[in-house]
């Protein structure tokens, strides 16, 4: 028979003002990188249409998605920053994860039209206005620099970090586009177009489906990749006190919050306050896992305290 009994969590001392700036900021930077990213879409899709360009088209395509993508990584940036209420317990965090998931799924799928359309040209080059495309592409290079700059330091969140992939990608399909358009130039290898383009769709689907399984991973409630489940638990039975750790389910909450439940075997049911203070402590500077509920158990045989009030 044993006597569990639910211990407190151990919580983190932040400051709510500190967490709503730092929220705040990136979902304005966000809503910037919107309009940067749209305002170049419609004038590299115009410019890809008169040049006959499929290396920009594509890439105009793709910056539509990220813009689309860019507007839900700030809605979902904005709502996430709800707090808990009766009906979600958690908050709305974990639609982080949701929007790294959908901006993964939206880069797989235009990289699937972009490969269909690269196919067919594959088998017809089309000539192309060289000129254009270089200009248009070097332009576009520079504004998807400054949009990656303003998102890096809000990089630590997925939903973020989702979005950045999109505008990492692409930065590629400019430079793609920028090679294009010099080797054009002085040659007239027009089946440089779509091949580069089916290049730069391998690399986009290479990242693409690293966040999918990222974000994958976080909605199962997954392990964090960060953390050893076996050091973690031998962390817990080497406590003196400690018989062994039981029922041990670590997962992420949002961003760098991370929470967990076990059970602990005592030796003695009076070690409970001592032995709950050493692994909250070792829980918390060990593996950064600020929100732990730990519950005892014991066998009564082995020990003829009662366990203490808390």
């Amino acid at each position: 028979m044993s006597h569990p009994e639910s211990a407190p969590h151990y919580h983190h001392n932040h400051s709510h003002d500190h967490t709503h700036d730092h929220a705040q900021a990136p979902v304005r930077v966000l809503w910037l990188a919107v309009g940067l990213t749209l305002g170049f879409a419609l004038i590299e899709a115009i410019a890809g249409w008169f040049a006959d360009a499929l290396v920009l088209i594509s890439d105009a395509a793709h910056m539509f998605t990220d813009a689309f993508s860019l507007a839900l990584a700030a809605v979902i940036a904005a709502l996430a920053r709800r707090p808990a209420d009766r009906k979600r317990s958690y908050g709305y965090g974990r639609l982080e994860m949701l929007g790294a998931f959908t901006n993964a799924v939206l880069l797989l799928l235009v990289c699937l039209a972009i490969t269909y359309e690269a196919i067919g040209r594959l088998q017809a080059p089309p000539n192309v206005d060289a000129q254009t495309v270089t200009w248009v592409a070097l332009i576009g290079l520079l504004i998807n620099v400054l949009v990656a700059r303003l998102l890096w330091p809000a990089s630590e969140s997925i939903n973020v970090r989702g979005a950045l992939l999109h505008v990492m990608s692409d930065i590629l399909g400019s430079i793609v586009a920028l090679i294009t358009g010099v080797a054009l130039l002085f040659t007239d290898w027009y089946w440089l177009d779509p091949l580069l383009s089916l290049l730069l769709c391998a690399l986009i689907a290479f990242t693409a489906f690293g966040l999918l399984r990222d974000a994958a991973h976080q909605l199962l409630d997954g392990v964090p990749r960060e953390l050893d489940m076996d050091e973690v638990r031998n962390a817990l039975d080497a406590i003196d006190g400690v018989n062994r750790a039981y029922h041990l389910h670590v997962w992420r909450i949002q961003g760098d919050n991370i929470a967990m439940t076990a059970e602990l075997e005592l030796t003695d049911a009076r070690d409970w306050t001592r032995v709950l203070s050493e692994a909250q402590h070792i829980l918390h500077e060990r593996f950064d896992i600020g929100h732990a509920t730990l519950q005892p158990i014991f066998d009564p045989s082995t020990s003829t305290t009662e366990m203490p009030l808390q």
